[in-house]
């Protein structure tokens, strides 16, 4: 199967992440490239086996492998055997570098994954809404392309230990979510996460860049929106119910981090 969709580039330059091209090849060209691509590439390897040279360094790419190249970096790939079914997507906008490199995607990376199935499943929406409309397919398909990103690096933080999220954060971060109507202490967090609260507030601030009860006061806040929106509940039940207990303080917390007060979130 080979296909190479490369849309008309219309106002999508003015997107944050937008599709340059996509496409696959059952059998991959040997590509050569000395001066490198002018593009970031993602492509990632379904079936067969091939090789990456890079940086004078042979890397084997056999299926649910992935490689990430940045623009302009030289490398040259060819296939190993009859069959190397290569994906690639191609994306630009003015957000990409920024958002490559909080993903840690600054050098050429080769990701081994255990299965590509979500990341196939959204490159096939691309293709199909491209295809599906020539006026408007690209913008969909660039809509898409975010989810691909996000589903790109959540397979590079499962397959590298570095990136991996804490157990201890995630057991800190259940109890605020189930708990977060109640009264939560530093205590509490610790003693569920079962760390110190240095070592605690450290993986909240690596991770989430946020400290631990700031992320419990935004967890309120997020449900209090809904509640704001989706009740005629008062401001001060509401308060009560999400876990502040006292309005005012609800009130403070809520202009904080919202810009706005409750009740000018509701009318908004």
């Amino acid at each position: 199967m080979f296909f190479c969709d490369y849309p008309i580039i219309r106002s999508e330059k003015q997107l944050p992440v937008y599709l340059v091209n996509m496409g696959q090849q059952h059998c991959q060209d040997h590509i050569i490239r000395p001066e490198g691509y002018p593009h970031h590439q993602i492509l990632y390897c379904t079936k067969g086996s091939g090789t990456l040279i890079c940086d004078g360094r042979k890397t084997h790419i056999p299926p649910n492998t992935a490689v990430f190249m940045p623009a302009n970096y030289p490398h040259e790939y060819y296939a190993e055997e009859d069959v190397w079914d290569i994906h690639w997507v191609v994306p630009s906008g003015y957000g990409i570098d920024d958002m490559l490199r909080q993903f840690g995607l600054a050098e050429p990376r080769v990701c081994s994954f255990g299965n590509v199935k979500m990341l196939e499943h959204i490159f096939r929406k691309m293709h199909d809404a491209i295809r599906a409309d020539s006026l408007f397919g690209n913008y969909r398909a660039s809509g898409y392309l975010y989810d691909f990103l996000i589903e790109f690096y959540r397979l590079i933080s499962a397959e590298d230990t570095s990136l991996s999220v804490s157990p201890a954060l995630m057991k800190a971060v259940d109890h605020i979510n189930y708990n977060y109507a109640s009264p939560i202490t530093m205590d509490d967090l610790c003693g569920a996460a079962g760390v110190s609260k240095q070592h605690l507030c450290l993986l909240f601030r690596n991770t989430l860049n946020m400290r631990p009860m700031e992320y419990a006061a935004k967890r309120r806040i997020q449900e209090a929106k809904a509640l704001l929106m989706g009740t005629d509940k008062s401001i001060e039940e509401i308060s009560e119910e999400v876990g502040f207990g006292s309005e005012s303080y609800f009130c403070k917390l809520f202009k904080r981090y919202e810009g706005m007060t409750p009740t000018d979130f509701r009318n908004a």
